[in-house]
């Protein structure tokens, strides 16, 4: 059976795709942001490019060198965010949006694997694992407790942190209230989806705000309004333009009582949108696939059944709650995934 399952080759997931999008290790996050505000794509790979020279000998002076590149990370508009929420950067973002794309790289060995065309994987084949697929999750031994949770009344910016965790773990912030009840969560996904300004928002909101902030639809008026007063509050002078304009052009008039002239200040900042595409401010949009509402099971959901949940919604993990909403905790699908893959070994 081992033989059967292994007979597809990693590069048949290729198959009629875009390439991922790229850039130099060298460029600026600016020039990321660009890439991603006019990209389909939530991600834009990082590249390093080491030119050695060749040492064979016959080779023309025009190819002395040798070109071995190599992709060293990804990022998407969240890495953005976190960044430009640093007291440093949000007193001038123009100057953190010109800081090399390198800084947003996690400093984690290991997450960016090159594998080879040629490796196997398992596809269409969960029925010949019977009966595996039709135990519950906590048969399995699946759940895992080790989630990231904050409390729904809790500054969103001491949330930073756990954000930035959950975008490398791919996994989620669940939004807990006072006794552990699960009211929903802050997605990385949902924030990519989202326009870089958001960092104001993160700054400046409660958790439970940021939650109906990012929701589909654009944030409310009403949300836009305290956001601009607390920066101004704050004196964060550069954040305040930045948002205000990207707000402006979003549609929210009423963002602040700036003057022309931060307008035109905050339009030197950021980009305008290409003609006939919305910008992310404009539009949470037709990427947006869900909101802050979690995607849940029960420890007694089979497994089968855990797997259909994640890829319906298209996330990477399901949380786990009793009947009163409390949380157990996660079931990410590489957990789902190794059941399967221990199951396989013992067969070799």
């Amino acid at each position: 059976m081992a033989v059967r399952l292994l007979t597809h080759e990693l590069s048949d997931l290729c198959l009629g795709k875009p390439a991922l999008r790229s850039l130099s290790v060298t460029s600026t996050i600016a020039q990321a942001l660009e890439v991603l505000k006019t990209s389909d794509d939530i991600f834009v790979s990082v590249w390093s490019c080491d030119h050695k020279p060749k040492t064979t000998p016959g080779f023309e002076p025009a190819d002395d060198f040798l070109d071995e590149c190599r992709c060293v990370g990804k990022i998407c508009i969240v890495d953005v965010i976190c960044f430009l929420c640093r007291d440093e950067n949000l007193v001038s973002p123009p100057v953190a949006l010109n800081q090399p794309v390198s800084l947003l790289l996690p400093k984690i060995p290991g997450l960016v694997l090159h594998v080879e065309p040629s490796c196997r994987f398992l596809l269409s084949s969960i029925g010949l694992f019977s009966p595996i697929p039709a135990l519950s999750i906590d048969t399995l031994n699946i759940i895992s407790p080790n989630f990231i949770t904050s409390e729904y009344h809790s500054p969103a910016s001491a949330a930073i942190g756990a954000i930035s965790r959950a975008l490398v773990e791919q996994t989620s912030v669940a939004v807990v209230d006072s006794e552990g009840a699960l009211i929903g969560e802050i997605s990385p996904f949902t924030l990519a989806c989202c326009d870089e300004t958001v960092a104001a928002a993160v700054k400046t909101l409660s958790l439970g705000d940021l939650m109906a902030y990012i929701d589909c639809g654009g944030p409310p008026e009403e949300l836009v309004k305290v956001v601009s007063a607390k920066l101004k509050e704050e004196n964060l002078n550069g954040m305040l333009q930045h948002f205000t304009f990207s707000m402006f052009i979003g549609g929210f008039s009423s963002a602040s009582s700036s003057s022309d002239e931060e307008y035109s200040m905050a339009a030197s900042v950021l980009p305008m949108p290409r003609p006939g595409r919305l910008s992310r401010s404009m539009s949470y949009s037709a990427r947006m696939v869900r909101r802050s509402e979690a995607i849940v099971c029960h420890p007694k959901s089979s497994l089968v059944a855990v797997m259909i949940q994640a890829i319906a919604h298209r996330v990477n993990y399901v949380w786990v709650i009793e009947d009163d909403c409390s949380l157990v905790g996660i079931v990410t699908f590489s957990d789902m995934l190794k059941v399967f893959r221990k199951n396989v070994e013992s067969m070799a």
